[in-house]
């Protein structure tokens, strides 16, 4: 599975950005698909998973009512709408795909990365 992020770039605070991951080599539809972050000089840090019928979410509390995972299995794709962003929210955001069924916050996890995309938020 190749996943390719997209979507990030330069906003305000308080403004929003749509992230994309569009996944191929493999159809995802079976896989608990996830974003993460990792900021500079940080650990790479949960953001959202969704599991294969979109049906279940699950966010940390940093961004829990801000942030919205979603998933169109037709396209192989994973959206991350993050809306509210604040500076601390500046990282590269990567998405992952873990098989199986059962969500997970823990990156070790995760059988595939994409290659990240930097959102930075100016205060």
């Amino acid at each position: 599975v190749q996943l390719q992020a997209s979507g990030g770039g330069l906003v305000q605070a308080g403004g929003s950005l749509r992230l994309s991951c569009a996944a191929s080599g493999r159809t995802v539809s079976s896989y608990v698909l996830g974003w993460f972050r990792q900021a500079p000089g940080k650990e790479r840090e949960f953001v959202a998973a969704i599991k294969w019928s979109g049906s279940s979410a699950d966010y940390p509390d940093s961004v829990k009512g801000r942030f919205t995972i979603s998933r169109d299995n037709a396209k192989n794709t994973v959206f991350l709408q993050m809306n509210s962003l604040k500076p601390e929210d500046t990282a590269i955001y990567y998405c992952a795909a873990r098989g199986g069924y059962t969500s997970s916050s823990t990156p070790t996890l995760y059988n595939y990365w994409g290659q990240g995309t930097l959102v930075t938020v100016s205060s």
